[in-house]
């Protein structure tokens, strides 16, 4: 268990490394489905993000797919916002802000009630969406690789719900903590950069 226990550790040690750059610097293809299903993976904030919603999903006192379904329908709205050219001000400011609160979040174990929390994932949904939505309509094809992306969100999340119900059970904690403070971490350093 221990074993285990470290293993996850490192992991989660090197998701911020995990991308050569950020999401939204215009340096990802965009042609279809497959670049829509590994860009959530290869941008370190969106993946960042994904990862530590899933895993305050998964530790959450109400239903996980909640939160999930949150993101997914208001980063879909973000995201057609976006491609029909309606930016919302400060984007980048607000997905790295989005990277610590919710690193914060997962650190300090907060208990969010239900309401502010899915208006919270439903914010950070919002920017992220909006990004894209921006960058999509360069796609080859816009739907396919707007496809891609929603399917890879949201198994990112749904890994992030297994990994924070299996570390809740297993006396993660710290781990989870650990992970907060490594997103949180990381969202300040975006931030710094913006």
């Amino acid at each position: 268990m221990k074993r285990n226990l470290t293993r996850i550790a490192v992991a989660l040690c090197a998701l911020p490394a995990s991308g050569i750059a950020m999401a939204h610097t215009g340096s990802h293809p965009l042609t279809g489905f497959v670049s829509g299903l590994t860009h959530p993976l290869l941008g370190p904030d969106h993946l960042a993000a994904m990862l530590t919603i899933g895993l305050l999903a998964g530790i959450g006192r109400h239903k996980a797919w909640m939160p999930l379904a949150a993101f997914l329908l208001c980063m879909v709205a973000g995201a057609a916002a976006g491609m029909m050219g309606i930016a919302i001000a400060g984007v980048e400011a607000g997905i790295a802000t989005s990277v610590l609160v919710l690193g914060l979040l997962l650190a300090t174990m907060a208990r969010l009630p239900a309401p502010i929390g899915l208006l919270l994932v439903g914010l950070v949904a919002l920017f992220h969406g909006n990004a894209h939505g921006s960058e999509m309509p360069l796609a080859a094809s816009p739907a396919l690789y707007g496809l891609g992306f929603l399917l890879s969100t949201a198994a990112l999340q749904l890994a992030g719900v297994g990994a924070g119900r299996w570390l809740r059970r297993g006396r993660g904690e710290w781990l989870l903590r650990g992970a907060g403070a490594m997103a949180g971490g990381f969202g300040a350093w975006l931030l710094l950069g913006v």
